[in-house]
């Protein structure tokens, strides 16, 4: 079987892995010490099963062996946990027994009467006995599982992720992963950009320092289960359980809290025209994300098509093939996203990636990002900026877009939009163009008059090229991207992004940490608080520079300066 094979099989359980690791998340009932039966106060999430323990047993009893150390009276020798003959034991975990357990394929000495508890169910091993192999952040762990085999008895594939272990194949496993491991590639993939390959290198060499090359290769299975952790984790984050509850375009997307966003946080009653519910966006590519060709394009297993932030796959291809490209040429400024737009790239399956995220606080809007084919051409944008806008805006008919190429952008966007079938941008909306100020510079001087934002009504001081700081964090992972398949990419990109929109939220609100409890707390302090300091402030000299002007000039020139200005908003 190859790899997309072992996902085809999985998908139609995927509801039954979340089922399970959202009871992990609940308490246990009763609430008993697994050692002495009394009140269980804590549980130790190393342990395999996470078993609640009260505080004397908990400290004496808790954390499973994964490796150890004996000595021989002369040195240490290092031992894992096989050659201890450590055997881990599958709890019961099904309804109540009422019908002895099933005999099939069994010994007769794993039927016989357990002295111990003779009222619980009885676990027993399977017919075939085997090595379970267990990767954890420690290592490659050889040990061998007796499975629970009772009648109600859950299947092996539950059985292994109830003890936090999730299972490489589906049907027969015999390789896990712990829920550590995978936290810890994920974690390092999204902070240090570490590869699959070089992670899962790391793990040799924590097997075995000595000889890496001796411990099973397990490279493959670790993507692969990688890819259905980080589904599993985003349908849990945004509240997806069901299959009927299946998540539409952007819903597995995080996005910006503070934007205005109609009956989510701002009151659909409103007058929403005002200036102050105008939606600020900013556009850009990024040539640092390309792609390689798929090796095999016809065998594929898209987990999350569209459901984050990338775009619909086979939607964008349609929208592409039937739109035509016409070639742009910039009459103010040498534009490298123009020129880079008419070049040909024959060896890559994208040149890049196109954007659209929020101006002021810096989120990616979902379901807006597009793969670049022969450099940012404006069909890719349009795709994106009309998914962007059609996000949460209901009645929101301003919108501020900042883009560095907006004087010649802006010229043809309702035509081409207006011509297509594929993507709208209503009429009503008034979209109202912008160049951040370090690109607006090196335009035509009426370039920046019209332009820039400090001459535009509600726009305020704000960072026109906000997006170009995204691009350094979304860099740590589309090196390791490259080469992967589109659908692999894809999920990997979504995951980095919504990553990246959650640190700009908590980041918001409230700090964790006290500024009392900390010599320097000013990386920590809430940012829209400290952009309304600096706005306040700002705001008081700029009124007292404009009545000291505004005292000192005729009424002529004021109401001829007061004309002029309105002439210049309406057009």
């Amino acid at each position: 079987q190859t790899q997309n094979d072992y996902i085809r099989e999985w998908l139609p359980h995927k509801e039954e892995f979340m089922r399970v690791l959202l009871e992990l998340e609940a308490p246990p009932d009763p609430w008993n010490c697994i050692s002495c039966g009394t009140d269980g106060l804590y549980r130790c999430t190393d342990c395999l099963h996470q078993p609640m323990f009260c505080r004397e047993c908990y400290i004496t009893k808790s954390h499973f062996i994964w490796e150890t150390s004996q000595t021989n009276r002369t040195c240490w020798i290092y031992w894992r946990d096989w050659a201890l003959h450590i055997l881990y034991r599958m709890p019961y975990y099904g309804e109540a027994r009422k019908t002895p357990p099933s005999t099939s394929g069994l010994t007769s000495k794993a039927l016989e009467p357990s002295s111990k508890q003779p009222s619980q169910p009885v676990s027993v091993s399977s017919s075939t006995q085997v090595p379970y192999i267990t990767y954890s952040y420690t290592g490659v762990h050889f040990i061998p599982v007796h499975w629970c085999q009772c009648e109600a008895a859950e299947s092996f594939r539950l059985q292994l992720l109830r003890a936090k272990l999730f299972p490489a194949t589906f049907e027969k496993p015999s390789t896990a992963f712990t829920f550590a491991v995978l936290d810890d590639f994920v974690r390092d993939n999204l902070e240090c950009g570490t590869s699959g390959m070089n992670y899962y290198s790391k793990l040799r060499q924590v097997t075995s320092g000595v000889f890496p090359h001796l411990v099973p290769d397990r490279y493959r299975e670790l993507l692969r289960v990688a890819r259905q952790w980080r589904l599993l984790k985003l349908l849990k984050w945004n509240g997806f359980l069901r299959c009927e509850q299946a998540p539409k375009k952007g819903e597995l997307g995080l996005f910006c809290a503070a934007c205005p966003q109609p009956g989510i946080n701002v009151d659909l009653a409103e007058d929403l025209d005002h200036w102050k519910y105008t939606r600020m966006l900013v556009m850009d590519g990024n040539f640092k994300a390309e792609h390689m060709h798929d090796r095999h394009p016809a065998d594929q297993v898209w987990l999350m098509d569209g459901h984050g932030f990338m775009v619909t796959d086979p939607d964008y291809r349609t929208y592409l093939k039937a739109t035509p490209h016409i070639t742009e040429k910039s009459a103010c400024n040498n534009h490298k996203a123009i020129n880079q737009a008419n070049a040909q790239w024959g060896r890559l399956h994208s040149t890049g990636i196109g954007a659209t995220a929020c101006t002021r606080h810096r989120c990616f809007y979902p379901h807006s990002v597009v793969d670049f084919q022969k450099g940012e051409r404006q069909l890719n944008m349009d795709y994106s900026l009309a998914n962007a806008l059609q996000y949460n805006m209901t009645g929101i008919n301003h919108v501020l877009c900042f883009y560095d190429i907006n004087c010649s952008y802006m010229k043809n966007l309702r035509t081409w939009v207006r011509n297509s079938a594929f993507i709208d941008i209503p009429d009503s909306m008034q979209i109202m163009p912008g160049i951040g100020m370090w690109h607006v510079h090196g335009h035509k001087q009426e370039c920046y008059a019209r332009y820039a934002p400090l001459f535009m009504q509600g726009a305020g001081w704000v960072d026109g090229e906000i997006i170009e700081t995204l691009w350094s964090l979304l860099n740590i992972a589309s090196t390791s991207a490259q080469g992967m398949s589109s659908p692999h990419r894809q999920e990997l990109l979504d995951f980095q992004i919504s990553d990246c929109n959650f640190m700009k939220m908590i980041r918001m609100g409230m700090s964790f940490y006290s500024c009392a409890n900390l010599p320097d707390c000013s990386p920590l302090v809430n940012s829209l608080i400290r952009k309304l300091t600096t706005a306040r402030v700002a705001a008081d000299m700029a009124k007292r520079a404009f009545k000291t002007l505004d005292e000192a000039v005729s009424t002529t020139q004021h109401d001829m300066w007061t004309y002029q200005e309105q002439v210049a908003f309406r057009d």
